[in-house]
């Protein structure tokens, strides 16, 4: 008897569920709605054509010529008149634009024409010819012409710290190290560039990499051991290569 009234019970109660209607909550219907909605418009005929532009021509683009000056001191003079053909050939053949010596300013003055093809030859030629005025090799500044990326960057040594006298030489002097031992290490290890000119350091190189150099070199001016200096770079180094 108790499993007669059980299975009494369990129709009873699959009776009541089929009489009551399923009510569709709001959230649903809303969502259907707006599905529905965003089925509409997909429906409704886009010419979505991504127009087509012809390249402007670099005349049109930069309008009236642009000339830059880069003052030349007077002991990069004579290295500037050694050197003029390896300076010139590539500004004019390679990035199409017109280069002069001002005798009487002493200014290298580097225009555009015509020919100019891309609008950015004239920052990279200015920053070519500054490389070498700061005292970098023709062939190391050439790099700034070759590839982008590549940045000049110049602090003094007094703006670390203010040194005076012996206490400032024997820093040029961590910096540069024993036949420039030092500055060499430095410069292979960060990939970099280095120039020391009295108490000026100048650096070319990427980004990453100057960082990598100005820290060393901070280091020694603060007055840590070229030694130790070694080992925080290598650290650094390794790191810099495992990430790329």
């Amino acid at each position: 008897p108790f499993t007669v009234e059980n299975d009494s019970t369990a129709l009873e109660s699959k009776g009541d569920a089929e009489s009551f209607t399923k009510v569709k909550s709001k959230k649903t219907q809303k969502r259907k709605r707006e599905q529905d909605g965003a089925d509409m418009d997909t429906e409704e005929p886009v010419a979505s054509k991504r127009p087509q532009f012809p390249p402007i021509s670099g005349d049109k683009l930069k309008g009236s010529d642009e000339m830059r000056k880069v003052p030349v001191p007077a002991h990069r003079y004579t290295p500037l008149k050694e050197n003029w053909l390896k300076i010139f050939t590539p500004i004019v053949e390679n990035l199409q634009l017109q280069v002069r010596f001002n005798l009487k300013t002493r200014n290298v003055e580097i225009k555009t024409c015509k020919e100019t093809q891309d609008i950015a030859s004239l920052t990279k030629a200015a920053d070519f010819v500054k490389a070498f005025v700061l005292g970098f090799q023709v062939e190391d500044a050439l790099a700034l012409i070759r590839l982008d990326e590549l940045f000049l960057e110049s602090f003094d040594v007094t703006d670390v710290k203010p040194l005076k006298g012996d206490h400032l030489s024997r820093a040029i002097g961590r910096i540069a190290g024993k036949g420039g031992k030092t500055k060499f290490t430095i410069e292979n290890v960060t990939k970099t560039r280095i120039v020391l000119a009295d108490t000026k350091v100048h650096l070319l190189g990427s980004f990453q990499n100057i960082k990598m150099a100005r820290t060393a070199i901070c280091n020694l001016i603060l007055g840590s051991p070229p030694s130790k200096v070694y080992g925080n770079i290598r650290v650094v180094a390794s790191r810099a290569a495992e990430r790329f």
